[in-house]
């Protein structure tokens, strides 16, 4: 071997240790920036691509519910389990499992997800279905839903038909008994 084919076999061998070290780099950053991205994604979002699949919610003061999502919208989703549904404030949700490993970020959101919580409660409210408002204690109130305020809803329970006001942050889900 003469001294230009130890020349050329030295510089190849520089060429693929610059080229490794490239791809070690790429990969670096790469997973940097996927890391730096996924900050961005919210429950919410992971909860949008979830939609129509089966999922175990871990909810405050109620414990697990399973169900499928069905809709789901700013501060709260729906999610039908049995014979009910479930209006579940997301403020209360603990844990999530089963939830699609993908997420739809917000600007492909439809404009019905802008509905509140207080929206969801009021088409409870405008049925005048009995319902259960469980809360993040655990206690829970059976009643029919009178009127929903901005931040609270108004129950009224029992025989005696005493009014109960029940504040959103305290609120982790409603169960339509429907």
């Amino acid at each position: 071997m003469g001294w230009e084919d130890e020349l050329f076999a030295l510089f190849d061998d520089l060429e693929e240790q610059a080229s490794a070290l490239h791809a070690a780099e790429r990969t670096a950053e790469v997973a940097d920036r996927s890391r730096a991205e996924y900050q961005q994604v919210t429950l919410a979002s992971r909860m949008m691509a979830s939609v129509g699949t089966t999922v175990a919610l871990g909810i405050s003061g109620v414990g697990v519910v399973p169900g499928t999502v069905q809709r789901v919208a700013e501060g709260w989703l729906l999610l039908s389990s049995g014979d009910h549904d479930w209006v579940v404030h997301t403020a209360a949700i603990r844990s999530i499992e089963g939830a699609s490993v993908r997420s739809v970020p917000e600007v492909a959101w439809s404009p019905l997800t802008r509905l509140s919580l207080g929206s969801a409660l009021r088409r409870i409210a405008e049925a005048g279905e009995e319902c259960v408002l469980r809360l993040v204690d655990g206690t829970r109130h059976d009643g029919v839903l009178r009127r929903v305020g901005a931040d609270f809803c108004e129950l009224v329970e029992g025989e005696d038909r005493r009014t109960v006001l029940v504040a959103f942050t305290a609120l982790a889900a409603a169960q339509s008994r429907a």
